[in-house]
Parts: structure tokens; sequence; C-alpha cells
């Protein structure tokens, strides 16, 4: 016999619902939206409208995300199983959601992009953002992207991490300018000889020549700037012109490096490999 609809259930129709059920599931509009397909505004708007439409309020705008009303909790029980049975019909003969990848541009651009070309050609549809690592990832919390390539691990439990392979840092500089360092008085102390020498950097908070000067030479950087710019490509076009020859660091997994490397600072202790910091997912 069939079962009879209840009266919440015949004030909500199948695309209405599922917006309700994807706020309700995600606990966030932001979240619910790229889930959806639709802007945030977009969800925002549909789910007022069918608060008026019912009634009831359905949600509590918290300072992060909403909290279901008891009415809510009440609507997802009786309305998700059906909602869930149509859907499944639905994607019977449906391609699959696109995958959200986000990453630095250069590794998207010549190592990642090029390995999955083999899965597109099966019918995976991919959605890629280029970006710097703690926005891809607060995106990421947000629901933006469903996976997140960054040379930083995230912070606490919220996401999970998998590291996928080691980059190599290397200090580099035009051909004048190295063999000027390495005529330097204070060769011997690569950092003082450095000193004077103008920057190219990724970001003005020098966040790779930081880390660089860190493992390599063991001291603080205190140089600033000359020049910056978010791309190391861009970098290495900055360091290969002939009137802004400076140094900057170089990526080698990603780039290739024309500039000639600086020498490495003298060690009582074996040499370290430039640093590798750990690209996670």
């Amino acid at each position: 016999m069939p079962r009879t609809m209840t009266s919440l259930e015949a004030k909500l129709s199948p695309v209405p619902g599922r917006y309700f059920l994807a706020v309700y599931r995600s606990g966030s509009l932001t979240a619910a939206a790229p889930r959806l397909g639709l802007s945030q505004p977009t969800v925002t708007a549909q789910l007022r409208a069918l608060e008026q439409h019912t009634g009831r309020e359905l949600f509590t705008r918290l300072p992060r995300g909403v909290e279901p009303t008891p009415y809510a909790r009440e609507l997802a029980g009786q309305v998700a199983g059906p909602l869930d049975a149509l859907a499944s019909l639905e994607d019977g003969g449906a391609t699959t959601a696109p995958v959200h990848l986000a990453g630095p541009s250069e590794l998207l651009c010549v190592r990642v992009l090029p390995a999955l070309v083999p899965l597109v050609a099966d019918g995976v549809q991919l959605r890629v953002t280029q970006g710097l690592p703690e926005p891809l990832l607060e995106e990421m919390r947000s629901g933006r992207h469903d996976l997140v390539i960054t040379t930083r691990r995230p912070r606490g439990k919220a996401l999970e991490s998998v590291p996928l392979a080691d980059e190599e840092y290397l200090l580099v500089a035009s051909p004048a300018w190295a063999d000027r360092v390495a005529g330097h008085p204070a060769s011997g102390d690569l950092c003082a000889a450095l000193r004077d020498v103008p920057m190219v950097t990724y970001a003005e908070d020098l966040p790779i020549v930081r880390r660089y000067w860190r493992t390599a030479f063991g001291k603080q950087l205190t140089a600033r700037a000359a020049v910056t710019v978010p791309n190391l490509y861009a970098v290495l076009s900055a360091v290969n012109a002939r009137s802004c020859p400076p140094t900057a660091p170089a990526c080698t997994a990603n780039c290739d490096c024309s500039p000639r490397p600086v020498s490495a600072p003298k060690r009582r202790s074996p040499p370290r490999p430039a640093p590798r910091p750990t690209t996670s997912a």
C-alpha cells in the first residue's frame, strides 16, 4: 500500500528539498553551496524562500555555520529517505560530480595536471583553482575544494593530510651576481656576502626565503625583498632579466632553473640538502 505523504513532506518539493538537506548535512551555507553547484547567495535565497513557504524557521544562524531547529530535524528525518532515493535514480546515468582541486600554480601546471590527463579522458571532471596555501586550506574547510595540494601541513585535525613528495629549493642568481658574491671579501660567510644582494621573492613576508635561511644557514633572514611576485616562473624571469639580476629561491622540483646556483655555506657537519618542505594533500 502506498505510503501517505505527511504534511511536512507535502510542503517540500524535490529541488528545494535538496537545498535544505545539503545545508542540514553540511551544517553551513558556505559548505553546501559547492555541493549543489550554486553560489552561497543563491542557497541563502532558496533557504529563505523555503522558510517562508513552510512558515517555520529551519536554521539558527551561528558565527560559523547554522544549527537546525527542532522542526528542521523532524523535516529532515521524513524527507531524507525519499529525496535520496530520487537522487540515486536520477544519478543512474549521470556523470560523476566534478572534483574541485586547488594548489600552487607551478606544481599544478608542471606535475599535477599532466598526470591527471588520463583520468580526464576516462570521464573525470576537474575544477582547478590556483593560490597560496593558507587561503586554499581555509576554503577547503568551508567546503569549496575537495583536494588541496600545499607545501604546508594543515593545522588542527579537521583536515587529513598525506605526504606526496619532497621539493628541493636552491638559492639562484644571475651569472653577474653569482660572480659578485663569489668575489665578495666575506665570501666565506655567504650570509654576509648576500647582505647587499637584491632579492626577488614569492611574497612580501618572504615565506620561502625565510624557511630556506633557517634550514640552510641556521639563521634568521633580516633582508627585505626588492621584488615580490607570487609565481616562481615570474621570479626566475626577474632573475634572468639583465636589468634586474638579483638572487631568488627557486624550486628545482617544478622549474627548469637557468640561473646559476649560489654556493651552499660550509658546515662542520656533513652538508645537508636544501630544505625539502613536505607537500601535503
